[in-house]
């Protein structure tokens, strides 16, 4: 582990003692002296009042600590949604009557078995087999679209996995790396 982790690490944990310091100071410049009569009263500067150290110093700094894992959960997240919605296949406009239980056109997920919860044949070969993007007639070529838009969300989520993962592994090592440092 290198300086730079250490001091990052270092950094973010005086992030967080910081950060609700700052609330407690902000909240008691509200209220001078333990009084709350100055506040009703509008006794109370104005730069008191617009609470810098609640949200400039207080959740910004709870923020920026959180921010790693709660992209790692948003990434995840993006990445299970996208996949479901790439094995699905889009919900389009379709002619029922070329599937075996349906009748007419009509909008739904023509990939999916009638039921609409279990994907049938045409959806393990959707993918592969363009001809059957034919089925969908509205909107015009959203079967492509849903392709190359959800498999693009796949890559970025899956790097963004990566990428979160690998920050919140230096900000733990950076502690405990911190800790056996100084020994």
């Amino acid at each position: 582990m290198g300086k730079i982790g250490f001091l990052l690490a270092i950094a973010l944990d005086c992030l967080l003692a910081l950060g609700p310091l700052s609330v407690a100071a902000n909240v008691l410049l509200l209220f001078p002296s333990g009084a709350s009569k100055y506040l009703v009263e509008g006794h109370i500067s104005k730069h008191a009042k617009a609470v810098p150290g609640v949200w400039g110093g207080g959740i910004t700094a709870f923020i920026s600590a959180v921010l790693a894992k709660l992209a790692l959960l948003g990434a995840a997240a993006c990445f299970v949604l996208s996949g479901v919605g790439l094995t699905n296949g889009p919900l389009c406009f379709y002619n029922a009557s070329e599937r075996v239980h349906g009748h007419g056109t009509l909008w739904g997920y023509p990939f999916l078995d009638a039921n609409g919860q279990e994907p049938d044949s045409r959806a393990e070969n959707y993918l592969h087999d363009r001809r059957a993007w034919s089925i969908c007639l509205e909107p015009e070529g959203i079967v492509a679209w849903n392709v190359v838009l959800f498999s693009l969300l796949l890559l970025i989520s899956a790097a963004e996995m990566v990428l979160a993962s690998l920050q919140i592994l230096n900000g733990c090592l950076g502690c405990l790396c911190g800790f056996c440092e100084g020994k």
